[in-house]
């Protein structure tokens, strides 16, 4: 009869418990996440904005990056250019928030490690789905002063809003919209080994 060593054992119990090892799940931070955006003005400057995060998810385990999923939601109606009248007149003519007031951003797959890469998902927008890939940043992560654990991204994504389904025009480059995404997320629940 063979013995099984100890040594044996304790690899055996170490290898099974990576391989059941779940990323931590987390809430998106709204009052701490954000999408600012820039485009052209005309073509003779730039116009400014931002737009409110109301909601989402991430799944983040730096031990194993490639499993990591986020979903954020964007609510375009909240536009914000430091001009009301503006602001009703992009929401009208130009965004369609009447119709379709709400965007949404779920990622499909991420290639990198933990601290940055690049992440491929879906972005809904206006009614209209494309796969985009953004790439991401990790800003850092440790515990927060109210006992909770917090994560923290930035992305940067260009879109052609005509894309979209978006036609009305402030000028050609109007149309091409840089859009910088930062998002905090609080830890909902740790990682955990399941037998």
């Amino acid at each position: 009869m063979s013995l099984i060593r100890p040594t044996t054992l304790l690899a055996a119990a170490l290898l099974a418990s990576a391989a059941t090892a779940h990323a931590d799940d987390y809430k998106i931070d709204e009052t701490h996440s954000f999408v600012q955006f820039r485009t052209k003005h005309l073509g003779y400057s730039w116009l400014y904005g931002r737009f409110d995060v109301t909601g989402g998810t991430l799944s983040y385990d730096p031990a194993k990056p490639e499993a990591s999923r986020i979903s954020v939601d964007v609510d375009v109606d909240s536009i914000d250019s430091n001009h009301d009248l503006r602001d009703d007149h992009l929401k009208e003519k130009y965004l369609l928030t009447g119709k379709q007031p709400k965007a949404n951003f779920t990622s499909s797959a991420y290639k990198g490690d933990a601290n940055g890469g690049q992440v491929t998902g879906e972005l809904s927008l206006n009614g209209v789905k494309k796969t985009v890939t953004i790439p991401v940043k990790k800003i850092g992560e440790g515990p927060d002063p109210w006992g909770g654990y917090r994560v923290g991204f930035e992305g940067n994504l260009t879109i052609d809003a005509r894309d979209y389904g978006y036609t009305y025009q402030l000028g050609e480059q109007s149309f091409f919209i840089e859009l910088q995404l930062g998002i905090e997320a609080v830890r909902t629940a740790p990682a955990r080994n399941k037998s």
